[in-house]
């Protein structure tokens, strides 16, 4: 308390968090700048490495493998059902952690922010991304923010990098998947583009369509020890399952063959891609896991997903077949078979 006394003393007034925003001033390094970085992101990561004021952070390294992911995260609108760009700026690079089988350490979290953006919604962003960090089990440690002229930016962008660590016994990666191996996710796809779409669009649907955005580290450390023989797993972001799907079968020279009656989709998340012209498959998810493990692991792995709050809807969607063409195909609910292949462009822009 001495210490955040100290350092707000330095200025005339606090930060108008009702109704200020952010100008020029907060970007320059001078005492505006200082001024918002410890009332308002010193005050929400609270960390002694953050608190220090350095420009980088001391840590203390740990035992296993270091591994590393980072993320740009530009999605519009920044506040949607199910989260927002905080939240979702956490998540994201948590994710792509935990892919790996490690266990999330620590983020670093750089802010680019527009002239005129409103102290309030950033207040709220700032909130967000604390409350998920703590849930994740990671600690924001060193940051940066860069402020834009009005009508150079969106508001905010936030690209936040994560480090974890790995034990040894475990080798996940995208190029280890092989024939025979079956494939399964976690549980519905799709909920997160949609949420998107409908809140950008002002679409209402009968029921509420809700982003799937959470961290999944809990999940996967619990998945890695029912089966450490898993060869890898991989969260369907941009480009949903299909680009997922098809990232793998190249990385490991294989092909891929998956179930549409098995894969899980919820009637209204289908129904609002009918209406939108999508297609599920091409869907963005940030609350979501897909596992490639030897058939014989497949029963255990499936029931230990199930047992987990974010596994209840985990399913068994396909299998790797030998193809080095790597083929992505799917049954089809009528009896046939169709190529999944890469989208060409993008199906929703700025969804994370």
């Amino acid at each position: 308390m001495t210490g955040e006394h100290s350092r707000k003393s330095h200025y005339a007034r606090p930060l108008d968090m009702r109704r200020g925003r952010v100008e020029m001033a907060h970007g320059g390094g001078g005492r505006a700048m200082s001024q918002l970085i410890d009332e308002l992101f010193r005050g929400a990561f609270d960390h002694p490495a953050l608190q220090q004021g350095d420009d980088c952070a001391v840590l203390e390294q740990p035992n296993g493998r270091l591994v590393m992911a980072t993320d740009s995260h530009v999605v519009s609108p920044l506040f949607f059902p199910g989260g927002d760009i905080g939240s979702l700026a956490v998540h994201g690079t948590v994710n792509d952690v935990v892919t790996s089988g490690a266990k999330p350490l620590w983020l670093s979290a750089g802010f680019i922010l527009e002239e005129g953006f409103p102290l309030a919604d950033l207040k709220r962003i700032v909130d967000s991304m604390a409350a998920a960090a703590r849930d994740a089990g990671v600690v924001i440690v060193t940051g940066d923010t860069k402020v834009v002229e009005r009508g150079h930016g969106d508001g905010v962008f936030i690209n936040t990098t994560g480090v974890g660590v790995l034990d040894e016994g475990l080798d996940l990666s995208g190029s280890r998947a092989r024939p025979g191996d079956a494939i399964l996710v976690n549980g519905f796809l799709g909920d997160h583009g949609v949420a998107i779409m409908a809140s950008r669009e002002n679409l209402e649907f009968s029921t509420s369509i809700r982003s799937d955005s959470a961290s999944l580290q809990d999940l996967v450390a619990t998945m890695t020890a029912a089966a450490p023989e898993i060869h890898c797993l991989r969260d369907p972001t941009r480009g949903g399952l299909a680009a997922t799907l098809n990232e793998i079968a190249r990385q490991s020279g294989v092909g891929v063959t998956i179930r549409e009656a098995d894969i899980p989709v919820r009637e209204e998340v289908d129904a609002a891609c009918e209406l939108l012209g999508l297609d599920p498959l091409y869907v963005a998810n940030e609350g979501k896991i897909v596992a490639f493990c030897p058939a014989e692991s497949a029963p255990l792995l499936l029931e230990t997903m199930r047992a987990h709050p974010l596994g209840q809807d985990a399913a068994i969607i396909g299998e790797v077949v030998d193809d080095p063409n790597g083929f992505v195909e799917m049954e089809t609910a009528f009896g046939g078979r169709r190529k999944v292949d890469w989208i060409a462009g993008e199906q929703l822009p700025r969804i994370c």
